[in-house]
């Protein structure tokens, strides 16, 4: 029989390990990028997922401009090359497909990458958003929305997303 942990028994055993444990652990909470969990293992224990997620995206806050355009680009494109190749990690997966993203008609295809690609020509990285109960239709006239920021307030606004993103995987993982 298989027992459901708590997210209090959870984020106990979580605190306990070993920092390489703790990072394959929370793999995927921050997409394609380990750094995040290697950085917030010394701020153990944690009480509440709210204070993991406040760890982690203060590890991000704190992290090196470098550091944070890599994480922006470590993210897929929605419905992209990744998608189309089945390349995207199980949690980008889940998340596209819950949006509806592979469910574009040719039509709505088209015009998701050519936002893609404008967005990607005109800021230097990836259109990033928590696609969590968003419809296909409403990410695609955001993307298009934002196409009208200026590339710092977008920079901001793909990290806060991230910080999103991380908080709903968080919540998956640990209950």
């Amino acid at each position: 029989m298989t027992q459901t942990l708590t997210s209090d028994t959870a984020l106990a055993e979580l605190s306990k390990l070993e920092q390489a444990q703790f990072v394959d652990r929370l793999e995927g909470i921050f997409e394609h990028s380990p750094w995040v969990a290697e950085r917030t293992w010394s701020q153990r224990p944690f009480n509440s997922v709210d204070e993991l997620h406040a760890a982690m995206v203060q590890v991000v806050n704190q992290a090196s401009h470098d550091e944070k355009k890599d994480l922006i680009c470590a993210h897929p494109e929605l419905a992209g090359k990744e998608a189309e190749e089945g390349t995207l990690t199980t949690a980008s997966t889940g998340e596209q497909r819950g949006a509806g993203l592979d469910q574009c008609s040719a039509q709505e295809l088209s015009r998701l990458r050519g936002l893609n690609a404008g967005y990607r020509e005109r800021f230097g990285f990836p259109f990033v958003i928590a696609v969590k109960g968003l419809t296909r239709h409403q990410i695609m006239d955001t993307v298009d929305a934002r196409l009208n920021n200026d590339t710092e307030t977008e920079f901001e606004t793909c990290l806060r997303e991230i910080g999103k993103i991380a908080r709903f995987r968080l919540d998956a993982l640990l209950g």
